[in-house]
């Protein structure tokens, strides 16, 4: 899948800074914080729709003490509809833009067809569809910020027989809320993010029984775009 890369919604770093291995976060490390590492369990534990694809991807430095990435593609056939995302921050000792000591992170990309590029409306329905997904699954959370953004490419040249292309993407963040073990609900977080990948990929609502265990350490080959 195409990496999702580029700067944060809330202007804390970039998503392509240098980065972290698996390994290098030691998640299996007794010394990482105990919140840190059930937020991460759950991650790894979520259920998700098959046509969905997950993998543990190298999370950014200097965001936070402790940072876990994934990134994600709705798959159909040879085709990534949609791709995206989702970073994991932790800092023990709070943050004061957070209001919290977690903070998830996003970046969402799809091509858009040309007749829904064109809505002047649609900014405002992709920051509804990112929303609406937290809600549905009842969950919580504080300070939202993010930025919708709708991109066209037009060919000329050598490319003049491509048709022009359109594309979104969203960069969010939210503090999800602690429960009364400090730990936020980052399986369902992750859940919904899921939800919103697979709406902007145009995929209809799933159905009940409709997911499959995620799958983190299996890469994909390349895949046409």
């Amino acid at each position: 899948m195409a990496a999702a890369q580029g700067r944060l919604s809330d202007g804390t770093g970039g998503m392509d800074e240098a980065k972290d291995t698996d390994a290098d976060l030691g998640l299996g490390d007794t010394a990482l914080p105990l919140p840190f590492r059930t937020a991460v369990d759950a991650l790894r534990g979520a259920r998700l729709r098959p046509q969905i694809e997950v993998e543990t991807t190298p999370a950014p430095k200097r965001l936070a003490p402790y940072a876990y990435a994934l990134e994600a593609a709705v798959v159909d056939g040879d085709q990534d509809l949609a791709d995206g995302r989702l970073v994991l921050l932790h800092d023990p000792a709070g943050h004061d833009a957070w209001r919290g000591t977690f903070r998830l992170v996003t970046l969402v990309r799809a091509e858009l067809e040309p007749e829904m590029a064109a809505d002047p409306l649609l900014p405002e329905v992709c920051w509804s569809w990112l929303t609406g997904a937290l809600a549905a699954r009842g969950l919580t959370y504080g300070e939202p910020s993010g930025t919708v953004t709708r991109a066209s490419s037009h060919y000329f040249g050598g490319l003049s027989e491509r048709p022009a292309a359109s594309q979104i993407e969203i960069r969010a963040s939210w503090t999800p809320r602690e429960g009364p073990d400090g730990v936020p609900d980052t399986a369902t977080h992750l859940v919904s993010w899921c939800d919103l990948l697979a709406q902007v990929a145009g995929l209809p609502p799933a159905a009940p029984g409709d997911a499959s265990v995620v799958t983190l350490p299996q890469r994909r080959g390349p895949q046409s775009r």
